[in-house]
């Protein structure tokens, strides 16, 4: 018996690789979050057991799992994005191995990814930017030290921040001194879902764009100058003069 603890990706069913899918399909009991996956990701099952933990705590959720255990039934333990991610897990992770229940990660499309795609943006540029920051606003969890946004803004790297959209006029104070007003940042709602919106602005007008579209949760911030459509210098990988071991220059 094993706990496989699925990354479901962003929303859009097709967007879940294709062992993730195998699994929930032929998996016996299903635990899904149902708050952030939709139910198309798990139809077309044969499981005995479909259970939305939307409204279970941790122990709830750990006692299922240790009868599935005690039944010698895998389980299929799916979260939204990859649940590597803000899932959660880990928590779930420490109990299962204190009742030596077995279980494996499958990973999955972050949200992250789903946003850039859906811009038609590429998250690393060069000469603009080589490093991407997944982060969160910390409010009722605080963040780390040395993780509050206005440290990890002075990279000004191409920045995802998560669970921020409520906090939207203190996200842009603490960005603009580090990016400038006239830097891109964009507001994704629910990518990848039918209903999916966004909006693209830049730090200066962002504010009043994301209220007049009325975003207040389930929304991922992406910031960075990759996000403007401008010049930037063009990669070493498919320049004609550039050798490497597939390929000879052409010079």
């Amino acid at each position: 018996m094993t706990v496989y603890f699925i990354g479901a990706g962003p929303g859009d069913p097709e967007l879940i690789t294709v062992k993730g899918q195998r699994l929930i399909r032929s998996c016996p009991v299903i635990l899904y979050a149902g708050s952030l996956v939709p139910e198309a990701v798990i139809g077309g099952n044969s499981a005995e057991q479909v259970i939305n933990t939307a409204e279970l705590h941790l122990g709830e959720i750990v006692e299922l799992l240790r009868q599935a255990h005690q039944r010698g039934q895998d389980v299929a333990r799916v979260h939204s994005g990859d649940p590597s991610l803000y899932g959660a897990i880990g928590e779930q992770i420490r109990e299962l191995r204190a009742l030596s229940i077995p279980f494996e990660i499958i990973p999955g499309v972050t949200a992250t990814a789903a946003c850039a795609a859906l811009l038609e943006s590429e998250l690393t540029l060069p000469g603009i930017a080589q490093t991407v920051i997944l982060t969160r606003y910390g409010t009722t969890s605080p963040m780390p030290e040395g993780e509050q946004l206005h440290d990890l803004a002075r990279h000004r790297a191409t920045m995802a921040i998560h669970l921020g959209v409520r906090q939207l006029p203190a996200i842009v104070a603490e960005l603009l001194p580090h990016y400038g007003a006239d830097c891109p940042i964009a507001v994704i709602h629910r990518a990848s879902w039918p209903d999916q919106d966004w909006v693209l602005g830049t730090l200066a007008d962002i504010e009043a764009k994301v209220a007049a579209r009325g975003f207040r949760r389930t929304a991922l911030i992406l910031v960075g100058r990759v996000l403007d459509p401008g010049a930037f210098a063009e990669s070493a990988l498919y320049d004609a003069a550039h050798h490497h071991l597939y390929r000879r220059s052409t010079d």
